[in-house]
């Protein structure tokens, strides 16, 4: 068997996903048009994406261009715009920085002044 032609776009199935018209529930409409999560049927006329898809990624706009997509583009004055991989990475050193509060009760963390941001309680050593 060809398992290229049963190969599914990841971003073609992201895009065409129909929310549960139940809005208190998580779940996405699936083919049989009930919800994958709490099987209510969907409320509504599902929409009919197979008109509007592209046939290949050679049809599909270039990944910078999708809107609100800013990797890989440049701004007005011709500098590139931070990846998502370097804003993850100072994610990261953040995250990795921060102290808990040392109350077990408590979701606050350790500002710079000592104190958590939370209740205020100091940092203990």
């Amino acid at each position: 068997m060809d398992n290229e032609s049963k190969e599914v776009n990841p971003d073609r199935e992201w895009a065409q996903r129909v929310l549960c018209s139940d809005e208190s529930c998580i779940g996405v409409i699936g083919p049989d048009g009930r919800c994958k999560e709490c099987g209510q049927p969907y409320a509504g006329q599902l929409p009919d994406f197979t008109a509007s898809a592209p046939d290949d990624e050679a049809e599909a706009a270039p990944e910078h261009e999708i809107a609100g997509n800013t990797m890989g583009a440049e701004d007005a004055s011709g500098q590139a715009w931070q990846s998502a991989e370097d804003a993850m990475a100072e994610d990261d050193d953040e995250w990795s920085g921060r102290r808990l509060c040392s109350d077990g009760n408590c979701i606050g963390v350790i500002g710079p002044d000592g104190r958590c941001k939370e209740c205020g309680r100091p940092e203990s050593t």
